[in-house]
């Protein structure tokens, strides 16, 4: 006898992955309630973008809510003029919402936010497309594990075990006696992995952490924000002061 279609095997673990509509209706919904509940709204950038430092922020905002991305949802839930607009003067706030933005709801004073967020920024790697702040050669000679960072007295040679992806890297090292060496042509004093002004490529990138040379720094950045109490929206990033809708 035929086995039934109608047979089928359903697992109760199984769930149905949420639409792109109804993602995009439950944020437009969260953001119009946090307007009635938080005291201010924070509109916010950020600078050499990490999930794990972003963590973090939400982690001592434990008691606010924040919003990070769909920039065009965001800017249709505050609204984009005062027909539209979940609150008073929060219109204001939309042309701050291009690119990468997010918003802040919080009841915290608006002076311990912008002192967190001037105070909180961890140095990290730079990732390949950023422009480098500095210059960084590996001298000539016995290959050090920083470079010449810091002073060989309180270095010490890097392992024989990288020498071979160093070459891959394109360094011109080789072993002697075990030792990884940089050997260049008289007048050079090393190999130039990057330069000031530079933008940086992965396979520098992955020099500039083997040798734990930081030249990235994340932080965010408080553009505008605004009061509930008041309607009062204060600009703080000047450079966009001019982008305010007009007619205010």
């Amino acid at each position: 006898m035929p086995r039934s279609k109608r047979a089928r095997i359903v697992h109760e673990s199984k769930t149905t992955k949420k639409s792109h509509k109804e993602q995009t209706r439950r944020l437009f919904a969260n953001i119009r309630e946090c307007v009635e509940q938080y005291d201010h709204l924070f509109v916010f950038s950020v600078d050499n973008m990490r999930n794990t430092y972003l963590k973090d922020v939400r982690t001592e905002f434990a008691d606010s809510r924040l919003f990070f991305g769909k920039t065009k949802v965001m800017a249709v839930a505050l609204g984009h003029n005062p027909e539209s607009e979940a609150a008073t003067n929060l219109h204001r706030l939309s042309p701050y919402l291009t690119g990468a933005v997010g918003l802040l709801f919080t009841s915290r004073e608006p002076q311990s936010v912008i002192d967190y967020f001037n105070s909180f920024r961890p140095a990290d790697f730079a990732r390949a497309g950023m422009v480098s702040p500095r210059d960084f050669t590996i001298p000539n000679g016995l290959v050090y594990s920083r470079a010449g960072e810091i002073p060989t007295s309180d270095d010490e040679p890097i392992s024989h075990t990288i020498e071979p992806e160093l070459r891959k890297l394109g360094v011109p090292t080789r072993l002697v006696k075990g030792k990884v060496m940089l050997e260049l042509t008289e007048g050079n004093e090393g190999y130039p992995v990057c330069k000031e002004g530079e933008t940086l490529d992965s396979r520098q990138t992955t020099l500039l952490k083997m040798f734990g040379v930081v030249t990235a720094e994340f932080h965010v950045d408080v553009k505008a924000y605004w009061t509930r109490s008041t309607g009062e929206i204060k600009i703080l990033d000047q450079s966009q002061a001019g982008m305010e809708v007009d007619g205010q």
